[in-house]
């Protein structure tokens, strides 16, 4: 989970750390080092609104070096509150997240990313 609000970051990680091994930063610049030595992720939970960088920028970076890990990120929005933030998601095959967030239906998709069943293209919206 990619998070700025670290509230936010910790409540997810105590609602999935009970069935998933949940790893959490408030940092992108964090997340990318991670990435860039090779850590692996099944499914990144990633906040579209972030001070030092949005999801968007955030998943371009991902993109360009760990294409594979891009087409995990999961994008999470209370909404997007710019036109053309919101027509960037829109653009990507990533799954979009409306906050508030549903925890079941956010551990079923977690589960089915882990088994492979879900393509991105899958599931665009829940609540």
């Amino acid at each position: 989970m990619v998070d700025g609000d670290p509230g936010a970051a910790d409540s997810l990680r105590v609602a999935l750390s009970d069935e998933f091994e949940v790893v959490t930063t408030t940092q992108p610049a964090e997340a990318l080092a991670r990435l860039a030595i090779g850590d692996w992720y099944d499914v990144i939970l990633c906040e579209v609104m972030m001070r030092t960088m949005n999801g968007v920028e955030l998943y371009d970076r991902v993109h360009a070096r760990r294409p594979e890990q891009a087409a995990r990120i999961v994008f999470v929005t209370g909404s997007a509150p710019w036109d053309y933030l919101r027509r960037l998601l829109d653009a990507l095959p990533n799954v979009v997240l409306e906050k508030p967030l549903d925890i079941t239906g956010v551990r079923e998709l977690i589960r089915r990313r882990v088994r492979g069943n879900v393509q991105p293209s899958n599931v665009r919206r829940m609540r």
